[in-house]
């Protein structure tokens, strides 16, 4: 027989920050991944303090860019790579009017801090009005990001490859088949749909695709563009560009309707010939409120979700990760704007 402080059912952002600080506290675990493409592993990785349609910022938005860095730091130190890419993002402006928007919006205390007055205008694009910088973001090595956790969980012993059979858990006696646990954490994405303890939890999947596209002129500066959506380079001469969002389909099959968006998007800004070489795409777990959801189950109180990360999976994942930690182990109240509990006290 096993014994496990945590089981971690999960394989996207969620699961991996959450492993991440148990690796820290020296707690012992096993992961279960079934390797399929997530959200999270199809995500662009952007890092970004700001709403970029409004030039507004989010809750929390400086502590968890903070919390972050830490984490990618501490990330290193067993990983031996960190996964900060320092390609910090150039709001595209659409007109004058958005330019002196974002002048006005940089003199906001909230707001100082991440958006820079210094525009700057690039070759290759067409951005007659210049662009916005914004500062302390970034992106995520997705894929690298995901190839070293994983091998480091494997190497470890703390990867189980296999889905997690609902069936096999006996919450009564803290055991899943030979294996003895202390609590369970479902990071399941979607996934959780088919969770007989957290199934109802109020998630809107939204459905996004990213294209993957050859450009005829490389730009030269390695930065992060955006204008309706993100162009960024990739390895082996290719960008990335996207993602849409859509509320409303729920195949599993790539729409044209968005494809043809994304091309008409970058056609917009970029005036070379390109060649579309994939699309992809994913379902982010989605709240209303947009908030994510934290917090134990009401029979089984050691059975705890971490879910509905929504677009800011890295952000939301990492820094939560140390919440939900700090309830588990110590009892410390999740705040209210995340608890699972603001939808179950109105039933």
């Amino acid at each position: 027989m096993k014994i496990a402080d945590y089981l971690i059912v999960g394989d996207g952002y969620a699961a991996l920050f959450f492993a991440h600080r148990l690796i820290m506290e020296n707690k012992s675990f096993y992961l279960f991944s079934e390797n399929k493409q997530s959200a999270s592993r199809v995500s662009a990785g952007i890092i970004n303090p700001v709403v970029l349609k409004k030039f507004t910022t989010f809750w929390l938005a400086q502590e968890q860019i903070h919390d972050l860095q830490k984490t990618l730091s501490e990330m290193a130190e067993y990983t031996g790579r960190n996964y900060w890419i320092d390609e910090p993002i150039h709001r595209i402006f659409h007109n004058v009017k958005e330019r002196e928007l974002w002048q006005k919006k940089a003199n906001d205390e909230t707001l100082s801090g991440f958006l820079s007055t210094a525009f700057v205008s690039f070759d290759t694009i067409l951005n007659p009005f210049g662009t916005g910088t914004v500062d302390q973001s970034a992106r995520l090595n997705v894929s690298l990001f995901f190839h070293d956790f994983f091998k480091f969980l494997s190497e470890n012993d703390r990867l189980i490859p296999e889905q997690f059979d609902y069936i096999a858990l006996n919450p009564a006696q803290n055991q899943y088949k030979t294996i003895e646990y202390k609590n369970i954490v479902f990071c399941e994405g979607m996934g959780v749909v088919e969770n007989p303890f957290f199934k109802d939890i109020p998630l809107q999947p939204n459905k996004g695709h990213h294209l993957k596209v050859k450009i005829s002129k490389p730009i030269r500066t390695k930065v992060t563009l955006k204008k309706k959506h993100f162009l960024f380079p990739l390895e082996d001469d290719l960008y990335y560009y996207g993602g849409t969002y859509d509320r409303n389909q729920s195949h599993h099959e790539i729409d044209e309707t968005a494809k043809d968006q994304l091309v008409k998007g970058l056609e917009e800004f970029y005036p070379e010939p390109f060649e579309v070489v994939d699309v992809q795409f994913g379902f982010r777990p989605t709240v209303k409120d947009r908030r994510p959801i934290l917090g134990n189950h009401h029979e089984f109180k050691n059975l705890f979700v971490f879910n509905g990360l929504g677009a800011r999976g890295i952000l939301n994942g990492n820094y939560f990760a140390g919440e939900l930690f700090q309830l588990i182990e110590y009892g410390k109240p999740l705040p209210e704007e995340v608890s699972l509990e603001r939808f179950t006290q109105t039933k």
